[in-house]
């Protein structure tokens, strides 16, 4: 069966770019569309509610209104859409385990809103079997014209970043664009670097040269896959965080990965994610580590 690239609506104007950012990518990838919305009865007894049934038309009205523009800009692509009453995050990571990517609106630089709301994205990203992608309102078309780059971040062995350095080059090959490798690397610690590793570094010529040796070890087997794919290598002391947003000014896409970790709060994604999807212009990729 072919997975889909889905789509989580809920009428907000993020979530509606979210929706046209994935038309155009089931497009390129020649995969179905799918469109998620999760609603919840407000109830009655407060003024100005509605009964069930309205609300339920009003949602299903809504969804029809944003899947119909899109199908009028794409008339060739198959859509398909689900409609759930009940709890957000299971409906969203339902519908992420049965697509090829996940699509969601973000606001970004603090706030983020709809689905992404207090603790539902965090969770979602989080558990997400598969890539989220997190579009902003102001996405167009446009912003994936040729020479933009995609930019994806890596660190640790190839074995570790294989999926994420893997999303961003099929991304860069269905739009015909460049990848740009991003490999930060901060000054020796004793818990940035082992005793091992120091001794390869020595060995590499200093710890620049270690780090380009690495990056250039996870790209070998993408750059053998796609080799229509130019490649940019970008490695850079400082922050990973900081070095990403810094290299991404001219982005069409941006993918990280992450490995959640669970605390008492709940899931987090990590303090280098977590800095990209509030502050990166572009859409951003959130890629699970296997």
């Amino acid at each position: 069966m072919t997975r889909p690239i889905t789509a989580g609506v809920d009428g907000s104007e993020e979530s509606l770019a979210a929706l046209a950012w994935a038309a155009r990518e089931a497009v390129r990838r020649g995969r179905p569309l799918h469109v998620v919305h999760a609603w919840r009865f407000q109830g009655q007894g407060v003024a100005g509610t509605v009964d069930r049934d309205t609300q339920e038309r009003w949602v299903r009205e809504s969804v029809a209104e944003s899947v119909g523009t899109v199908t009028a800009r794409h008339p060739d692509l198959t859509v398909s859409t689900e409609i759930r009453e009940g709890d957000d995050v299971a409906a969203l990571l339902a519908a992420a385990a049965d697509a090829e990517t996940l699509v969601l609106g973000s606001r970004g630089h603090g706030a983020v809103v709809g689905f992404l709301l207090g603790s539902v994205g965090r969770q979602v990203i989080a558990e997400a079997t598969g890539p989220v992608v997190l579009v902003r309102a102001g996405d167009e078309a446009a912003a994936e014209a040729a020479g933009r780059e995609v930019v994806v971040g890596q660190q640790g062995e190839p074995e570790d970043s294989a999926d994420v350095v893997g999303f961003a080059f099929e991304a860069a090959a269905a739009r015909g664009a460049a990848v740009r490798a991003v490999r930060a690397w901060a000054l020796p610690t004793v818990f940035t670097y082992s005793p091992g590793s120091m001794a390869l570094a020595d060995e590499a010529g200093g710890l620049e040269q270690y780090e380009r040796k690495a990056l250039g070890e996870a790209l070998g087997p993408w750059r053998e896959r796609f080799p229509d794919v130019p490649v940019v290598e970008h490695v850079e002391m400082g922050s990973a965080g900081q070095v990403l947003l810094s290299a991404a000014g001219g982005a069409q896409l941006m993918v990280v990965g992450r490995r959640a970790r669970r605390t008492a709060v709940g899931a987090r994604i990590g303090s280098v994610a977590h800095g990209v999807l509030h502050h990166a212009e572009c859409p951003v990729a959130v890629v699970p580590h296997t």
